[in-house]
């Protein structure tokens, strides 16, 4: 059959590219001054509701709110090469602060909420922001993480004492004649930045370029259209789907609460919700919860998912609920700022990410750097086209993604079929993912190891179609001790803060760990004798 959209695929380069991409909008506008103008439409047109604290905002005061909080930054002197901060829940008032630093041409670092205090300081030592816009129950967490940058820390709700508080910076007055400002370095400059972490865990700063790329699969909103995320502004679908609702006059639902699959169930029903964007922990939630068999999901017309494994039984269980066939799966990363491949025929191709988006090259190579064809499995490549800024501050880290020819190398195992549809294989790199909270082995490995009765330890994800992958420990004793395996958890547990890093999948003592021929520790053959072992038992 014909297949949509349509990749071509150069069989002697071993090449397959996308269409060329779509001008919507003058190809000289920046993402800021287009949200800005398409925001001035349709004022009277709901912009957001917030399900969990109650507000509606019409887009005029959408639009108004931004512009004040646009204002009080330029009053504050704010350059395009200051940096604010962000590391908040989707609250009423924080698509402004996004929205204002679009007009503004600066861009924010946002943070997860989970992160403990360490790594906010961190990663925010590498950007230095001079505002951070943050709940305030995580104030003090903040403060005491910036405590050496010179920066001011305005509360988006549950004001502390000593923060501004968001109602304070919506009483600026708008600026004369307000207008979006004119992008220094044209639309080569970063919009926003969010987080990732190297291959050692060191926290990284990926910067998001300011490109039409991220509305490569929306084009097709409208007004009639009502978007639900849950995912925040430290997420690119965060970062998309506030984009999109204000570019297309979409009305968004937002929710600031930790995720309950029976709200959102609830929220399409009663909101109509017609595009959705989850990550796959929350498909598998949904489908799972009680609430399910009674949900009416008809309303749905795009249902978007990715950035994690997802089983194909919780992927049927879902497609039996929607009136026709609109479950897309997606890949992208976090350095190209977009999706780049997105599954528009799951009913025929159910195991697959699709076929690339447009304005981008994929070529698959194998572990000597060559070329593979269709159906050989090897390391995922992608060719953007577009100019990226990189980890900020970070030139080692980038080069390592991203090689001379500009191929960005993603570190997923992968191939594409005869009809170029690309297929993930596995994760060639060691990232895990808890809720959608990424973390490192090592990050783990390190604390359990400061423990007395620890020799040698090895931390790896188990699978768990709710949470993702969930940590688990096998360790070494040290000889004459006498740890068990629910001691290595405990003290995970009492001595990190972050929950996702706790040992969720368990632990187990074993005599030695798995190790490869050279004597190194065998990650994954460690990980399948503690499957084994935890299935004995």
């Amino acid at each position: 059959m014909s297949y949509k959209p349509k990749s071509t695929y150069d069989a002697e380069r071993k090449v397959w590219s996308g269409k060329a991409e779509c001008e919507y909008f003058a190809p000289d506008l920046s993402i800021g001054e287009i949200t800005f103008h398409e925001m001035r439409r349709h004022p009277k047109l709901i912009a957001q509701i917030s399900d969990t604290e109650n507000t509606v905002l019409t887009r005029e005061e959408l639009h108004l709110n931004s512009m004040r909080v646009a204002s009080y930054m330029r009053s504050l002197g704010l350059q395009q090469s200051d940096i604010v901060g962000i590391i908040a829940r989707n609250t009423t008032h924080i698509f402004a602060v996004a929205y204002a630093c679009f007009f503004n041409g600066i861009a924010f670092h946002s943070l997860n909420v989970s992160y403990e205090q360490a790594t906010i300081e961190k990663l925010f030592d590498i950007t230095k922001p001079r505002l951070i816009f943050c709940d305030g129950e995580d104030y003090e967490k903040v403060k005491l993480a910036t405590e050496d940058l010179n920066v001011k820390i305005i509360t988006m709700r549950n004001h502390q004492i000593g923060s501004i508080s968001i109602e304070e910076v919506l009483a600026t007055p708008v600026e004369p004649n307000f207008e979006p400002s004119r992008l220094e370095q044209g639309n080569d400059h970063t919009l926003a930045i969010l987080c990732s972490s190297g291959t050692t865990g060191t926290p990284k700063a990926v910067t998001i370029t300011n490109s039409r790329r991220i509305l490569n699969m929306t084009t097709r909103l409208t007004t009639a259209d009502v978007q639900y995320t849950h995912s925040s502004l430290d997420w690119v679908t965060g970062v998309l789907t506030t984009v999109t609702s204000g570019i297309y006059s979409t009305k968004r639902i937002i929710a600031d609460n930790a995720f309950d699959p029976a709200r959102l169930l609830r929220i399409i029903e009663e909101h109509k919700v017609t595009w959705l964007m989850q990550a796959p922990s929350h498909l598998a939630m949904s489908a799972n919860c009680p609430e399910f068999e009674q949900s009416n999901l008809q309303s749905i017309q795009d249902y978007f998912y990715g950035g994690g494994h997802c089983s194909l039984e919780v992927q049927h269980k879902i497609r039996s609920r929607l009136q026709r066939d609109c479950m897309h799966l997606m890949y992208g990363f976090t350095e190209v700022g977009s999706a780049i491949s997105v599954n528009f025929n799951f009913d025929e191709k159910p195991k697959s990410v699709g076929q690339l988006l447009n304005g981008f090259k994929l070529k698959i190579l194998d572990d000597q750097g060559q070329p593979l064809g269709p159906n050989e499995v090897g390391e995922i490549c992608v060719y953007s086209g577009q100019y990226w800024a990189g980890y900020y501050g970070n030139p080692e880290e980038t080069h390592k993604i991203r090689d001379s020819n500009l191929w960005f190398h993603s570190g997923d195992l992968g191939y594409m079929d005869d009809e170029g549809f690309l297929y993930i294989v596995e994760r060639k790199k060691e990232m895990l993912k808890y809720q959608n909270i990424m973390y490192y082995p090592n990050e783990i490995e390190e604390l359990i190891a400061q423990m007395p009765e620890v020799a040698e330890v090895c931390v790896f994800g188990i699978w768990n179609q709710f949470n993702g992958d969930e940590a688990a420990a096998a360790v070494v004793k040290k000889i004459g001790s006498n740890i068990h395996a629910q001691d290595v958890v405990d003290y995970v547990e009492q001595h990190c803060t972050a929950k996702y890093k706790h040992l969720h999948g368990g632990a187990i003592i074993v005599d030695d760990l798995k190790r490869t021929a050279n004597g190194k520790t065998n990650r994954q053959a460690t990980k399948a004798y503690f499957l084994e072992i935890k299935d004995r038992n």
